[in-house]
């Protein structure tokens, strides 16, 4: 009976260690995404993102980036990143709910999300509520570092930041080519993504003496914008600056060739206007619109691993790496090196990892000065903005000057001259 008891508990303590080793093995991060409706291209590129970048960290790479050479975390004996996808459909509600399971039944140690401001705003207050870090890639509202929270890591600049860049922008343009663009028009979708856009773009119009000679909002999830051109139209604006997810980024440039209204250009905040779906959906009707960014693949030419990392995503998805996408990445790199450092799954000591960050530029495929937290809200100080311009259905830098690869087609070209 005794050796049948030794045997037992012998047995117990061979599983339990089995258990802590497998527990070693894998590292379960959460991940929210618009995976399926009218965003869900959108998401799947954020997910390939965050998944290349787990590839590289499980993996073994000559790359000048955190965890790249050698598998796995090294202070977690060689631990493996599994990535858990939610799906959040575009709606707060949803993602709170997902960030909810992932948490409470997936036993995620880390969350990273969602793109759209409006779900990031609600995922995160659960996470802030559970006591699990968060790190957000790609949602730019800037109230969202404002709230005090202490789980919540922003690496992407904010829509404040990309806002003055529009100006700082129209401001050296016209020091550099004479353009008299000073007559601006506001149009946006109208959740926290645009309305928190507007804001700060107004705030910019006055702070660099340029007119604004209209706003014009509208709902998220149109199926029209006739009207709303419309009203842009008889605005007669020289820019006009648009807010908009890929959907309704689609949708206005049709409706802008359908009325023929082609102000001198078209500048975009981002988002729809940049996903893979834009220019492959409207061909040359895409070209000449300018878009704030933050990641552009011919700046591989003064920093060739962006071109090394892009070749891997196309390889994989067979799509272009975008900024979403190389944020995605980013944000995921980040969150890796800070559980790494923290050589620990517990929460708080992850929390103090991110806290510790401090990526070098040289280590980011990014174009930014590389990665560190302000202590009290948390967002990457260190990030930076460019603008970018579709020219025969590609994207290349136009602004920082020193940065650009190619010369600026300015103004939009009108659309019966194409």
């Amino acid at each position: 009976m005794k050796k049948i008891f030794r045997m037992f508990c012998l047995s117990l303590l061979v599983l339990s260690f089995a258990s802590f080793a497998y527990a070693q093995e894998e590292i379960k991060i959460g991940v929210i995404y618009p995976l399926t409706g009218p965003l869900a291209s959108t998401g799947q590129v954020l997910l390939e993102g965050v998944k290349l970048a787990a590839e590289i960290v499980n993996g073994n790479y000559n790359l000048n980036m955190p965890l790249a050479k050698g598998e796995g975390l090294p202070k977690l004996k060689g631990a493996k990143i599994k990535i858990i996808p939610g799906d959040h459909q575009g709606k707060p509600e949803v993602g709170m709910a997902e960030a909810e399971r992932l948490i409470t039944q997936e036993k995620v140690v880390a969350i990273l999300g969602c793109y759209n401001s409006s779900v990031t705003a609600t995922a995160s207050q659960a996470t802030e509520r559970y006591g699990i870090p968060f790190v957000n890639e790609s949602s730019t509202s800037p109230t969202l570092t404002d709230r005090g929270f202490k789980w919540f890591f922003r690496t992407t600049p904010h829509d404040g930041l990309f806002s003055e860049n529009f100006f700082m922008f129209l401001r050296d343009l016209s020091k550099k080519k004479k353009v008299g663009a000073n007559t601006i028009a506001l149009f946006a979708e109208n959740t926290l993504f645009g309305s928190d856009s507007v804001k700060y773009q107004t705030k910019y119009a006055e702070k660099y003496g340029f007119k604004l000679v209209g706003t014009v909002l509208y709902p998220a999830k149109s199926t029209q914008l006739t009207s709303e051109v419309q009203k842009l139209k008889g605005m007669n604006p020289k820019v006009v600056m648009q807010t908009a997810y890929i959907a309704d980024a689609i949708l206005s440039m049709k409706t802008y060739r359908e009325l023929n209204f082609a102000p001198e250009a078209i500048l975009a905040n981002d988002a729809g206007f940049i996903d893979p779906e834009f220019v492959k959906s409207l061909g040359k009707d895409a070209n000449y619109i300018l878009s704030r960014e933050v990641w552009a693949k011919d700046l591989a030419k003064k920093k060739p691993m962006i071109k090394i990392v892009a070749d891997m995503f196309e390889k994989r998805t067979g799509k272009h790496m975008d900024g979403t996408s190389s944020r995605a990445f980013t944000a995921m790199i980040v969150l890796a090196d800070a559980i790494n450092r923290a050589g620990s799954t517990e929460p708080a000591k992850i929390q103090e990892a991110l806290l510790k960050t401090n990526i070098k530029a040289d280590q980011l495929v990014m174009p930014w000065d590389g990665v560190k937290f302000d202590p009290k809200t948390h967002q990457n100080m260190l990030g930076k903005g460019i603008i970018v311009q579709v020219q025969n259905g590609e994207y290349v830098t136009v602004w920082p000057f020193n940065l650009a690869t190619k010369q600026i087609v300015w103004p939009f070209p009108k659309w019966e001259g194409r």
